[in-house]
């Protein structure tokens, strides 16, 4: 692939965190409380908007969320699939974290944590949807922030277009059959009807009409593009917040009597963070790989496609579902976590380069 061609495309990875996304968490906390509270006071409202599904899917949850993905998928290029092998190596590791490894580390560190060392202050009836929650947080990989972390680091923008490419391929396969595989594997009955269709409208579809949409834009310039792309940015999270606001509205009761359960679901996926970032970055480091690509590697591996995983979520177990809650989790944290990850990734860069030159 030329110069030429991959401008727009480059461009497309390089804006910095906005205030929105740098705010995220608190966004998110005031969602909590401002739904919790709405569902209290409003109890009728919220259950007429529950009642709009159409084949188990909510009219007005499905149409937020492909706000909320859309813009998200929009920034991506498959085109750059050409450059997988002049980054083999890294791509190598992070294909095998989000893979291979963070999906399976998380059912198991479900297991141990919900399952068997929090089970006593977590409700008995939703230990199961619980699991679920974090399995289809783990089970895809980040799209849309790994730009800004890849820039916040100095990553390659040309392996994280690639390397976010290809997963976003790969996701419209193996999505599914790893989210059946681990559910069933955690004796969780799974209905594949709901599974796929979930697939298709929250993958399939919006990665379709993201790309036909892109091409329109990128026919008038990539730096129309770019300013489309920006102003979009605010209305998918405007999109996932409302989302957020319903949800809590029906998980209202539950979080009043459970005030702990979010600080408890918090630390398997937390450790699952420092984990696949670790194992990541330091793979990276024992192969010889520039810091310039373990960086975004190491954030590809350990963030999740968390908008996907709400939207399944809610699909496959309902608003009111352990799973829903246990999603909403992975956006309270995504974004601090994160940025430590960044942070890290930057302080150790001497120390990288090193181990790097001498492998």
């Amino acid at each position: 692939m030329t110069t030429a061609i991959l401008k727009p495309v480059a461009a497309a990875a390089k804006p910095a965190i906005s205030f929105f996304e740098r705010y995220l968490s608190v966004w998110v906390a005031l969602c909590i409380v401002g739904g919790v509270a709405l569902g209290q006071f409003f109890p009728g409202v919220f259950k007429a908007v529950a009642s709009l599904e159409v084949a188990q899917v909510n009219i007005p949850v499905g149409l937020l969320i492909w706000v909320m993905i859309v813009p998200m998928l929009l920034k991506i290029d498959f085109a750059a699939l050409g450059q997988v092998k002049a980054h083999a190596r890294g791509i190598g590791v992070t294909l095998f974290i989000n893979w291979a490894v963070k999906p399976f580390s998380m059912a198991l560190l479900g297991w141990i944590f919900v399952r068997h060392l929090f089970a006593a202050w977590l409700p008995a009836d939703q230990l199961d949807s619980y699991i679920a929650g974090l399995i289809l947080l783990a089970a895809a990989p980040c799209t849309a922030m790994v730009f800004v972390w890849s820039q916040l680091c100095k990553g390659d923008p040309y392996f994280t277009l690639s390397q976010v490419a290809l997963n976003d391929a790969i996701m419209i396969v193996a999505f599914a059959p790893i989210v059946a595989l681990l559910l069933g594997l955690s004796s969780i009955t799974v209905p594949w009807d709901t599974l796929m269709t979930s697939v298709g409208l929250y993958i399939v579809v919006p990665v379709i009409l993201s790309q036909l949409w892109r091409r329109q834009l990128l026919k008038r310039g990539a730096a129309h593009f770019q300013v489309v792309a920006t102003k979009l940015g605010p209305l998918s999270i405007a999109a996932l917040l409302l989302t957020l606001v319903l949800l809590f509205a029906f998980q209202g009761d539950r979080i009043i009597e459970q005030p702990l359960v979010i600080a408890l679901l918090a630390v398997p996926i937390l450790i699952q963070v420092v984990l696949n970032s670790g194992l990541a970055y330091w793979l990276n480091r024992r192969m010889g790989v520039q810091h310039c690509v373990a960086g975004p590697s190491a954030l590809i591996g350990a963030s999740n496609f968390f908008e996907l995983a709400v939207a399944t979520a809610i699909s496959l177990f309902g608003f009111q579902s352990g799973a829903a809650l246990a999603t909403v989790v992975g956006v309270l944290i995504e974004v601090p976590v994160m940025l430590a990850v960044v942070a890290i990734v930057n302080r150790s860069q001497a120390w990288y380069e090193r181990g790097a030159q001498r492998a």
